[in-house]
């Protein structure tokens, strides 16, 4: 629901985002104060709801100002913008006041230079005591879109590819920490690595990404040991939602994400007096799977209620780099998410979220020195249980433990005994 108020917040009358109030989710009610100094437009309102995915289905909007007659039309003024409401239906005519206030059903008629806003009236309009009142503006706006419970859920699953685009014009910060264990044999490994993602969101289409990891390494076999920090490497996203259906209660989408790994990483790796294991294990050790890699992704997800599913497929090409890659990967993953806090929901934040997601892995033979590496291939499933929690609309809090269901490695390829995701998400 973020979304829908950062939409509105970009309208030349609306009032700050924080003002900006989401009052029931689940019927699709929000309010707002415009500025009093700004004309508004049911259209405009209209228009861009729609740019964040949202149909304004009514509004009500409650205005004091001054009323006139001009022909067969009733005219309300209202102060400071000057702007001219035209009130229609059977509550419109009624005596002259020079302060008085209308509450009613809100639309625009007509486009361009012709368009009016239009009020119907409902069964009683007030009038102002000047001596305790002096309002003569625009006083608030209800509005009614189509429910889409999903909206108000974060906007990306933990480890499986959402096809949701954060927040249109404007995006997401998520530093995430993941702490691996591998081991090959008698080798052990233990990965941190800190991973920035930064997305932005142009278009109610498009969305931008960037991710830049850092990664420390650690080892050990038998008596020998060491250890290292680099960057790994940095990876350049685009990616296009071509459809989205909403429906009251759900959400349908799914997009087409195209990535470029790029050979940012450190790529040192340990020489064989660091430690005695085979040439194609030790790249390993380092930051990095190989050079420039092109990845091609397709998501999809759709939401009912407090159950959400989704899933994505995604090949992974990679290049050499100093005579080093791992195997071309494809990768399918599934996302299976339900909201079990809050039981009565009606506005934003505070929302608890189970999750499961599983990754299925296979990775084809890899290289070095231009040579294939018998086995080095690998095929592995993986579990990942999580918990997500959304503090507020613009924060949440994850974490997940993924390990392995099915591992069916060669002898060349260390094998990840568990993955843990600790990580926070910022939109703005």
């Amino acid at each position: 629901m973020y979304n829908i108020q950062k939409a509105v917040s970009r309208l030349d009358y609306a009032p700050k985002l924080k003002e900006i109030e989401l009052t029931d989710i689940k019927k699709g009610l929000g309010e707002f104060t415009p500025r009093p100094d700004k004309p508004v437009s049911f259209a405009a309102l209209k228009a861009t709801l729609k740019s964040a995915g949202y149909v304004l289905d009514s509004a009500d909007i409650t205005v004091a100002g001054t009323l006139s007659k001009e022909g067969d039309d009733w005219i309300l003024t209202v102060k400071p913008s000057e702007q001219r409401f035209v009130l229609e239906g059977p509550n419109a005519g009624e005596e002259l006041a020079s302060s008085i206030e209308i509450r009613g059903g809100w639309k625009t008629v007509g486009k361009g230079t012709s368009a009016r806003e239009v009020i119907t009236p409902a069964e009683r309009k007030q009038a102002f005591d000047r001596r305790t009142n002096d309002p003569e503006f625009v006083q608030f706006i209800t509005a009614n879109f189509v429910p889409n419970e999903d909206a108000a859920k974060p906007l990306a699953p933990i480890r499986v590819t959402s096809p949701g685009l954060t927040v249109f014009k404007g995006g997401a910060i998520t530093p995430r920490l993941y702490l691996i264990r591998q081991s090959l044999g008698t080798l052990k490994v233990n990965r941190q690595v800190v991973d920035v993602s930064m997305s932005y969101t142009p278009s109610p289409n498009l969305q931008l990404e960037a991710e830049i990891p850092i990664s420390r390494t650690a080892f050990h076999d038998a008596n020998q040991s060491g250890s290292g920090v680099g960057l790994a490497n940095i990876t350049v996203w685009a990616k296009y939602r071509f459809f989205r259906q909403v429906k009251t209660y759900g959400d349908r989408q799914a997009a087409a994400r195209f990535g470029l790994e790029l050979p940012t990483g450190k790529k040192e790796a340990p020489s064989q007096t660091q430690i005695n294991v085979p040439a194609f294990v030790r790249p390993q050790l380092t930051p990095i799977h190989g050079g420039l890699a092109p990845h091609f992704d397709l998501a999809y997800s759709q939401a009912g209620g407090r159950i959400i599913f989704g899933g994505n497929a995604e090949a992974i090409f990679r290049t050499e780099r100093d005579g080093f890659r791992m195997g071309h990967e494809q990768r399918l993953n599934t996302d299976l998410e339900y909201v079990l806090l809050p039981r009565d929901y009606k506005k934003p934040g505070g929302e608890l979220f189970l999750i499961l997601e599983t990754t299925f892995v296979h990775r084809g033979t890899g290289r070095l020195n231009s040579a294939a590496v018998a086995g080095s291939k690998a095929t592995e499933y993986y579990l990942a249980p999580g918990l997500q929690y959304a503090a507020q609309p613009r924060f949440v809090v994850e974490g997940s433990v993924q390990f392995p269901v099915v591992r069916n490695t060669g002898p060349l390829v260390l094998r990840t005994d568990l993955n843990v995701l600790l990580g926070v998400k910022y939109l703005f």
